[in-house]
């Protein structure tokens, strides 16, 4: 399944990377999706916005946001090509996850895709007790329909949610991590090598960061991500180098819904107010 590079990162890319990392200490060879680091929190209400740059020039702006709904968590991503690149090609995408937030357990995906002249709509649903992932397909201007069903196993991510679920995890450089990521199609193994902190500059702020790169099992793009050395880790920065050149989304602005105050208890006249 193509997508535009934009989304590609974005959504971090089911088979990120082709290149091999360094030895490191290794948490677990066995793939599984790994407890969330001790006092870990997902965050809900936050907004995060990037602008993009590929070589020289102005790519497009993204945003990625996280809600509660229900007892699921959301991920929503949202890609649109601007400048030059949108000249050469127009993309305009929202992507949807839905995950369990105690188990990061992916639930269902859904894609609108706006690439060129070509609409896509795709959902994907995850049956974690029969391990199966469902994937259907739509191109609404001709009518023509996809159906497919792969074998997973069982508790996966998808590339959606995985940009949280891999900040979820503890950050310290020399780690390594493989975990199962599913997009409809088969599930890959993926190697999570933490690398280094650094310090970067970004129009939201300036940010002490733990640089890591996700390697899948198949794809030629070499994918970095940035998150910020705190327990937040928020992602600060992701980038893909690959043979169209280097697309580098950075952080632009962060904001957080209010939280909702709690409900009064009743007052002894009557119901709160």
């Amino acid at each position: 399944m193509r997508a535009h590079p934009l989304l590609l990162l974005l959504t971090f890319c089911c088979g990120a990377a082709a290149q091999s990392a360094a030895p490191a200490q290794s948490m677990s060879n066995a793939s599984q999706i790994h407890p969330a680091a001790a006092g870990y929190t997902l965050p809900k209400g936050l907004t995060l916005e990037y602008k993009g740059e590929w070589r020289i020039f102005e790519a497009g702006v993204a945003t990625l946001r996280t809600e509660a709904a229900g007892a699921e968590q959301r991920v929503v991503a949202s890609a649109d090509s601007t400048g030059f690149v949108a000249k050469l090609f127009r993309v305009h995408d929202t992507f949807q996850s839905f995950f369990d937030p105690r188990t990061f357990c992916s639930l269902h995906v859904t894609k609108h895709i706006e690439e060129g002249s070509r609409v896509r709509e795709i959902t994907i649903r995850f049956d974690n007790t029969k391990k199966k992932s469902v994937l259907d397909q739509k191109v609404p201007s001709t009518g023509e329909t996809k159906h497919a069903e792969n074998d997973t196993p069982g508790c996966v991510t998808d590339v959606v949610s995985a940009v949280f679920y891999m900040g979820s995890l503890k950050l310290e450089p020399g780690m390594t991590y493989v975990f199962p990521m599913n997009d409809g199609a088969k599930t890959v193994d993926v190697r999570l090598q933490v690398e280094e902190r650094e310090s970067i500059k970004t129009d939201a702020g300036t940010f002490n960061t733990v640089r890591v790169h996700p390697e899948g099992a198949t794809g030629k793009a070499n994918i970095l991500i940035w998150y910020s050395d705190d327990a937040a880790h928020v992602p600060v920065r992701l980038r893909s180098k690959a043979f169209w050149g280097t697309l580098t989304m950075t952080l632009k602005k962060m904001d957080r819904a209010p939280e909702k105050p709690a409900a009064q208890p009743p007052t002894a006249g009557g119901s709160a107010r």
